[in-house]
């Protein structure tokens, strides 16, 4: 009988102890991801094509959104790490964790997602 783990644990190379659990890509998650990234990527590009200053502003705005979208999709938990002296989660890193372990956490999600940059934008 096979068995299959639906996550995989990633350590962080920024602090020792630190580790992540990871979901694994599945055909059913990569379709509620797509879901749910869809517009609000569409939405970026086109402000990233528009002239104005306020636009590449709303720009970056939504792909700070769709990062903390990916993370708190992607991460299903974070060990060896408190905040304000309780046990870290997806949200609370994204919220008011280190900004360098948010972005490896995020890292760690995109390269299991499988996709390269450019696919993400779609």
């Amino acid at each position: 009988m096979a068995n299959y783990e639906s996550w995989s644990v990633v350590e962080s190379r920024i602090v020792s102890g630190v580790t992540f659990a990871v979901a694994r890509m599945s055909f059913g998650r990569r379709m509620e991801l797509m879901r749910r990234v869809r517009e609000m990527a569409r939405r970026m590009e086109f402000l990233e094509a528009g002239p104005e200053p306020g636009d590449k502003m709303d720009a970056a705005l939504l792909q700070a959104e769709i990062d903390r979208l990916y993370l708190t999709w992607g991460l299903r938990g974070v060990s060896g790490l408190q905040l304000d002296g309780a046990e870290a989660t997806p949200e609370t890193l994204a919220e008011a964790g280190p900004e360098d372990l948010f972005r490896e956490a995020l890292a760690a999600v995109r390269a299991e997602t499988g996709l390269s940059g450019a696919e993400r934008k779609n």
